[in-house]
């Protein structure tokens, strides 16, 4: 019979990963603790709110934290297992930067007790769970960490990366298979009594390199289909061809499936993923690398496109719809949106830019110093434009008339108007 997780879990960072699973965890009785660096954060969570957007989050951790079973802080808790769930973006030279997971390592090494679990959610080259296995050695001598598939150890642990959809988080949660890898198979299957309280996808136990890479590896899939996808909108774009009538053609074909092209990728996993892959390898990673520079490349494409277009006017307004990094979410993180909007504001500092997200009520950092950009809402935006460009197709976007529309250039990066 499987092992079922009973004890207590703190889990550090309470973001869009961090506070999803800590919800699911403490809705099924567990005490869970959530441990934040940024105060403001542990204070909304302490009051039972959520401080971001994600449909059936905010009723969850309400639930959660009036339940008692959720709770938040900026220090280290003692407790039966510890779940790192903080960013990993990339260095300059694209190469992983795992400060945030070092730094959470050597904050929860003083806290460890034998028998406690160590998972890391957090999305790293492989061999990253090894090398917390080594710094929390490093800082408790005193306890026997699993070495070289041994299993008699004091401490387990595992990686468990995350796979799921901003916009779908609590369902995804819970009804996705789970991937599970331990240093050990036993400390694979300790990880996973954590899992079986709230999966109910299958979950699948292996090594801790094969589960991270095997999350790299699904995201540097899909950014190779979406820069398929890219490269064709720009060669029919050079052959003035419809790519949407040729997209939806070629997938009339019972074995193809084109995915749409669109101003770039964003979101905290698909543009910086692939790097770990290529990082780790390469002089094997030629595809992948290539497909990360055609998505790199986009947004500089559709911010050429909307400059030229801009030229035929003497003192042109632009509207610039959407900001976040795909439809219907109020993520921003890595969105092209944000770089295509900067990319012209810098362009043509003359030119007057109003941009429009039903997500976002202040100009991200980036856009905040430039004197020819403003918020506006999609009405005011629309109305008082030359062009319009739809950058990201949010549901209030989708639904502009064709008529509002008329007599202006518009560049629908995304279809949605097509």
């Amino acid at each position: 019979m499987s092992e079922i997780f009973k004890g207590r879990v703190a889990i550090v960072g309470m973001g869009y990963i961090g506070l999803p699973t800590a919800v699911a965890i403490a809705t099924r009785g567990i005490d869970v603790i959530g441990v934040d660096i940024n105060p403001a954060t542990v204070a909304a969570l302490s009051r039972g709110e959520a401080p971001f957007v994600e449909p059936d989050l905010a009723v969850g951790v309400s639930g959660a934290v009036a339940m008692g079973r959720l709770s938040a802080t900026t220090e280290m808790p003692e407790a039966d297992a510890f779940i790192i769930a903080v960013p990993t973006p990339f260095n300059s030279d694209k190469s992983a930067d795992l400060s945030c997971v070092e730094a959470a390592a050597s904050q929860i090494a003083p806290m460890l007790r034998p028998g406690n679990i160590v998972i890391l959610e957090s999305t790293c080259p492989p061999g990253t769970t090894e090398r917390i296995r080594k710094w929390i050695a490093d800082l408790r001598p005193d306890l026997k960490t699993p070495v070289d598939g041994e299993n008699r150890a004091d401490l387990f642990f595992a990686h468990c990366p995350e796979r799921v959809l901003p916009g779908r988080i609590m369902i995804e949660m819970i009804t996705n298979d789970r991937v599970v890898g331990g240093l050990t198979p036993q400390c694979a299957e300790k990880a996973a009594s954590i899992y079986r309280l709230f999966a109910q996808g299958e979950i699948l136990l292996t090594d801790a390199a094969s589960a991270e890479m095997a999350k790299l590896v699904e995201n540097a899939y899909r950014d190779v289909n979406i820069a398929f996808s890219n490269e064709i909108s720009l060669i029919s774009e050079s052959l003035h061809i419809d790519v949407w009538e040729v997209i939806r053609l070629a997938n009339r074909h019972p074995r193809v499936n084109v995915l749409n092209p669109g101003p770039g990728v964003g979101g905290h996993c698909i543009p910086v993923d692939p790097w770990f892959i290529v990082s780790a390898a390469p002089e094997l990673s030629r595809l992948i690398r290539t497909a990360r520079e055609v998505n790199d490349h986009r947004p500089h494409h559709v911010a050429g496109q909307v400059v030229e277009k801009a030229k035929r006017f003497k003192s042109p307004t632009v509207a610039c719809l959407g900001l976040t990094f795909k439809a219907n979410v109020d993520d921003i993180r890595e969105s092209p949106a944000i770089e295509v909007v900067s990319l012209i504001a810098q362009s043509m500092p003359d030119l007057s830019i109003l941009v429009s997200d039903p997500y976002v009520s202040t100009l991200p950092k980036l856009l905040g110093n430039f004197a020819n950009l403003h918020l506006e809402s999609a009405h005011q935006a629309v109305e008082r434009a030359d062009i319009v460009v739809l950058l990201v197709e949010h549901e209030a976007f989708k639904t502009i008339k064709h008529t509002r529309l008329g007599g202006k250039v518009v560049y629908d990066t995304r279809g949605a108007w097509h």
